[in-house]
């Protein structure tokens, strides 16, 4: 097992004692998605100071499908951009750590939650960065039902347009939603031809795989393409936890303590 691999096992680990202790949160896909975000965070991709969350010259980083928040916080948490004790009061009255991301959070770019924002903002980030003439990276994570909504599509025609191959979308297709399978709940494939048709280059990884997740982002340090990039990472909702994995039950389900340690005795 790899360092990554552990990081990630270790996060899950901390993704559901925290959910737990907070008696709600959005589990299946925040354990989709921890694999990209160890990648992304522990696997040199994206650049950051924990120390100074607002360093000017910092990757911009967009937790798109902010329902799943929490997977972002342990990794934060983990690396230092606020103590780990601070996840203790995840979901709870007066805290910073509410459900969905906030700007009070140390390394937190956007509130995000509502779906369909975080490309367009991420687009004009990295408009800006081109018109500032800065060599800092956007990279937004969407989730594949967030690919419903319009507004998605009105970024992806604006990026393309304007050349904007300093962003990279992710979209964590784990194919469940709240309701049931994407692809009965309203048909979203085929995704990545609909990507490519909006003059996107997009390139389709298995997303649980962080050695594929991190050569595909070396790769784009030499790639000459003016057009904006999509990662369509194949994942698996409730990843990681047997009885998790492709249940739509656990889209929001809130394990209890024998759920728990049922999840400590697969991880640890």
């Amino acid at each position: 097992m790899t360092k990554l691999e552990q990081k990630s096992r270790q996060l899950r680990l901390e993704i559901i004692e925290t959910i737990v202790n907070a008696g709600k949160g959005h589990i299946g896909g925040a354990l989709s998605c921890i694999d990209l975000l160890v990648s992304l965070f522990h696997g040199n991709i994206l650049r950051f100071d924990p120390e100074r969350p607002n360093w000017e010259e910092r990757d911009r980083f967009i937790f798109s499908k902010g329902h799943a928040g929490i997977a972002l916080f342990v990794v934060l948490a983990d690396l230092g951009f606020f103590s780990k004790e601070k996840l203790n009061s995840f979901n709870k009255g007066g805290s910073f750590l509410a459900e969905h991301p906030d700007k009070r959070v140390p390394g937190i770019e956007v509130v995000s939650g509502s779906l369909g924002h975080g490309l367009n903002i991420g687009a004009g980030m990295a408009l800006a960065a081109k018109l500032d003439k800065k060599d800092y990276r956007t990279v937004v994570l969407l989730g594949d039902g967030e690919c419903w909504e319009g507004s998605v599509w009105e970024a992806a025609m604006f990026a393309s347009h304007h050349e904007l191959n300093n962003l990279t979308a992710i979209v964590d297709r784990n194919r469940l939603c709240v309701l049931d399978n994407t692809e009965n709940v309203n048909r979203l494939e085929p995704l990545a031809d609909k990507w490519r048709s909006f003059g996107w280059d997009v390139i389709e990884i298995d997303g649980h795989n962080t050695n594929q997740i991190i050569n595909v982002f070396d790769g784009f340090r030499t790639w000459t393409s003016k057009s904006p990039k999509l990662i369509l990472a194949a994942t698996v909702k409730g990843k990681g936890i047997s009885f998790m994995e492709n249940e739509v039950k656990w889209h929001h389900g809130v394990p209890k303590a024998e759920h728990l340690e049922m999840a400590r005795k697969e991880l640890e």
